[in-house]
């Protein structure tokens, strides 16, 4: 967690007690929503071992507030929580729904791990404070970098750089990154593309919430069972005053929560720096304000003697008619894009409102594909009918992009109330791309003036490490590696009416990304010539051709 997101209250194991004694008042109070915790409960935190490697964070300080003495929502009131507030409860809207797109997206590809969203707050809450109020732009990435103190050693743990400088800006020691904290090593393993713009950005909060579920959900947990969402936790940060922090914050969060804008939420006021080299200061503990005791007042007696008349049975208030809906709107979504052939990583969230401006759950919503694409929903479908969770919020189920290009509409309606106008989203199909392409042997390609060359050129392409199957190349005889003019001398191709030509478009991969060349001729120039071939995406490798008479 970065300092620029002002103090902090934890630093490895100080400050303990005051952080015991924070929690012992949340559960003297009472609250709604807190527990006091024993070992193997399943609602508060047990008795785990951190497991074992490095941390996620590196064991970086991070923020110890607690959640509030009033819960957001207590028992008997409504979910329909204002649309904006000062309360802690209030989370920002991008962030938010990075949060819930991070449940659902893991919800549709490892169901049994039931990460829920409020995990993924409270963590998010205790690492960067939400990434910092939600400081964040259009497609979730924080306006400045989030970055964590040097782990040197001095206060914190000692990690020698391991990605130079590439995340943390720092090539001698690691720092923790982004607005979920993750220190490079990690990133490198667990990092995702939440957002669908082809980067994994631990400053995106898209991209972290979905890493930070991914890494909870490792080792088959399932995050319902109290012992396997503990061990999660601490594989963040192994310490068991972190474990009750975020443990507190997720109970808070699951009372209820509400959107605020972007940029406006609260944030941590916990009273000590960053600096291992820091005074810290201390808060002393309130003293705790006696509830008053109520003196039953005595049942009053009729004149005369006699008990007190029975009180008349009340007449029922009347159910009040639900306001009509009126409006449905987009939430947090970013740029829906995917690659022919791959999955769109993002989803469209909208949420359901009704006319005096409140969130309306369990209420219809149709997505359907509109325009001329093969894009289908992962079932095969070009519509699908869901409903709003408590939120009023909604997702779209997962995109599978086609093999046409180009762009295309998903539409959001509500069900049941034709008036209300549509949201659209824009949706974009780019073509199948490499990123790296190699010959897949060392062979000197030869061959005599006026001949054929006799060994295949053959070429592997490859996108993110994986290969890169229907991708186009094309193939040109060029003048020199640094001037990829065509050369009008040397090797040639043969079209299909048999004429020379030296370049050729339209050739792609296979199914295992390879691509062998057409056959290669000689003309009567003999040297060294050079061959480029050339991905959608911009790859590219050079290939050496020599044409030299036969020894004698």
């Amino acid at each position: 967690m970065a300092a620029q997101f002002g103090r902090r209250l934890r630093r490895g194991a100080t400050t303990t007690a005051v952080a015991a004694a924070a929690v012992a008042a949340l559960s003297a109070s009472q609250a709604p929503g807190v527990t006091h915790t024993t070992v193997g409960d399943s609602q508060g935190a047990s008795d785990s071992t951190p497991p074992p490697g490095t941390p996620v964070t590196g064991n970086s300080p991070y923020y110890t507030d607690l959640p509030p003495l009033n819960t957001p929502d207590k028992p008997g009131t409504s979910i329909n929580l204002p649309a904006n507030g000062p309360t802690e409860s209030g989370i920002p809207a991008t962030v938010l729904a990075a949060y819930k797109q991070a449940e659902q997206t893991i919800a549709g590809t490892d169901a049994g791990c039931h990460v829920p969203w409020q995990l993924l707050a409270a963590i998010g809450k205790v690492e960067s404070g939400q990434a910092g109020g939600g400081k964040v732009d259009a497609n979730g990435t924080t306006l400045s970098p989030i970055l964590g103190p040097v782990l040197n050693g001095v206060g914190f743990a000692n990690i020698s750089d391991t990605d130079k400088g590439a995340y943390d800006g720092d090539a001698t020691h690691d720092r923790a990154v982004g607005p979920m904290q993750f220190i490079p090593s990690t990133w490198e393993t667990w990092g995702q593309d939440g957002n669908a713009d082809g980067r994994r950005d631990p400053n995106n909060i898209y991209d972290a919430a979905l890493a930070a579920g991914r890494y909870l959900c490792a080792g088959n947990r399932d995050l319902a069972v109290a012992a396997d969402r503990d061990q999660a936790i601490l594989g963040y940060n192994h310490s068991q005053e972190y474990l009750r922090t975020v443990l507190s914050w997720f109970e808070y969060y699951k009372r209820g929560t509400h959107e605020v804008p972007d940029g406006t939420g609260v944030l941590p006021v916990s009273n000590v720096p960053d600096s291992p080299n820091s005074t810290q200061h201390t808060t002393p503990t309130p003293t705790p304000v006696p509830t008053p005791t109520r003196t039953p007042k005595p049942t009053p007696s009729k004149p005369g003697g006699g008990t007190p008349s029975p009180s008349p049975t009340p007449t029922p208030t009347p159910t009040p008619t639900p306001a009509p809906v009126t409006r449905i709107e987009r939430v947090g979504t970013g740029e829906l894009t995917a690659m022919a052939g791959h999955a769109f990583t993002g989803r469209a969230t909208v949420r359901v409102k009704n006319s005096a401006d409140k969130t309306v759950p369990s209420q219809s919503v149709r997505f359907e594909i509109v325009g001329d694409t093969d894009a289908r929903f992962a079932d095969g479908s070009a519509s699908a009918v869901l409903k709003t969770g408590a939120d009023g919020t909604v997702a779209s189920p997962a995109l599978q992009a086609g093999e046409k290009t180009g762009s295309f509409t998903l539409r959001a309606t509500v069900q049941t109330v034709r008036a209300v106008p549509a949201v659209d989203f824009a949706a974009t199909v780019t073509v199948r791309a490499a990123d790296a392409i190699a010959r897949t042997d060392d062979k000197v390609l030869t061959a005599a003036p006026g001949t054929e060359f006799a060994d295949v050129c053959v070429v592997k392409a490859t996108y993110k490490g994986a290969v890169a199957p229907g991708v186009e190349v094309t193939a040109t005889m060029v003048t020199a590696a640094d001037n990829p003019a065509v050369n009008d001398k040397g090797p040639f191709f043969k079209d299909a009416d048999g004429k020379t030509v030296r370049t050729l478009t339209g050739l792609k991969t296979d199914a295992n990304g390879v691509l062998k060349l057409p056959k290669i001729f000689a003309d009567d120039q003999s040297g060294t010539f050079l061959l480029r071939l050339t991905t959608d995406g911009g790859a590219t490798v050079t290939v050496e051709l020599k044409v030299a008479a036969p020894a004698a």
